[in-house]
């Protein structure tokens, strides 16, 4: 193979009630947050114990994607690092030379190709490749939005959610909303927008979609992609509908974003919109998603 290692990459989260306010000043250093907004998000987390998923979905990932190598004779080494905590990246790539790795596919935890889900991740690479000296080449593996194994686990998910509502629940499809002035927002824009009509006729063909936002942050008067995933909900109720599906299509995981933003607030929406509720599951580790590392590569290295 062209590679000798791969290098599972994704944003990070805190483990623990301490963690959280550091980790908070990592995600937006340089963006001038007031120390206020910092506190109210952190209060996301404390709901949870200060824990994110997102860390010990990595894990879980990179043990699924490790058998999955083990299972096709792919003789990779498997390593994870985070942007915003640790592992942070700049260590596992410090880890990797130390290793001997000379060259290593990226796989990312985001499918997308806009600026926030592609171009910041080569970006933060390029960066701990700078703070290493002989850092190894890494290589990041395409957007992934359109391929198999990650639309046919959302399709289950989709399904089922579906399953447990009134036959007449509209499916809702979110994702992370971003400002409209950001670098190739039409594109994932344009993405999602596709993921989401092939999730849709696979699991309920001919059933009526939406494509709504949610996580925004940022000044007010910033615009950012619209409509928000509880303005939505009570647009949907205005105009009679009885239950709603809902299924993170931007998200490849658990992140705090879906545990608070849908499982808590879009949820409480509906409970006084007397609205039924449902929320699909993400990829994680399903199997299907943890075989894309090894799809990815064979194809760039066919």
């Amino acid at each position: 193979m062209a590679y000798d290692a791969l290098l599972l990459l994704s944003f990070g989260g805190p483990e623990g009630p301490d963690d959280v306010m550091p980790f908070l000043e990592n995600v937006t250093r340089g963006r001038n947050i007031p120390r206020e907004r910092l506190e109210k998000v952190g209060e996301h987390y404390f709901l949870f114990g200060g824990v994110s998923p997102i860390n010990q979905l990595c894990r879980d990932l990179k043990t699924a994607i490790e058998a999955d190598f083990a299972a096709h004779g792919v003789d990779l080494p498997v390593y994870w690092g985070n942007r915003n905590w640790t592992p942070y990246l700049a260590d596992t790539v410090r880890q990797m030379k130390a290793d001997g790795v000379r060259r290593a596919a990226a796989f990312v935890t985001s499918a997308y190709s806009g600026y926030s889900t592609n171009e910041q991740y080569l970006e933060d690479i390029a960066k701990a490749r700078e703070e290493v000296p002989g850092a190894p080449e890494i290589e990041k593996l395409p957007a992934y939005w359109d391929r198999p194994g990650f639309l046919d686990p959302f399709a289950d998910a989709a399904r089922e959610a579906l399953d447990g509502l009134p036959s007449d629940a509209r499916l809702v499809f979110t994702a992370h909303s971003v400002p409209l002035s950001q670098p190739n927002q039409e594109r994932y824009v344009a993405e999602l927008e596709k993921a989401a009509a092939t999730v849709a006729e696979r699991a309920a063909p001919g059933r009526p979609w939406d494509l709504v936002y949610q996580s925004r942050s940022g000044a007010p008067d910033q615009p950012w992609l619209e409509p928000d995933v509880l303005d939505h909900l009570d647009a949907l109720h205005a105009k009679g509908a009885r239950a709603a599906a809902l299924v993170p299509i931007g998200f490849v995981s658990d992140h705090m974003e879906v545990k608070y933003d849908l499982d808590v607030e879009a949820a409480a929406r509906a409970a006084e919109l007397g609205m039924a509720f449902a929320r699909a599951a993400t990829p994680g580790p399903d199997p299907r998603f943890a075989a894309l590392p090894r799809l990815l590569i064979e194809e760039s290295t066919a």
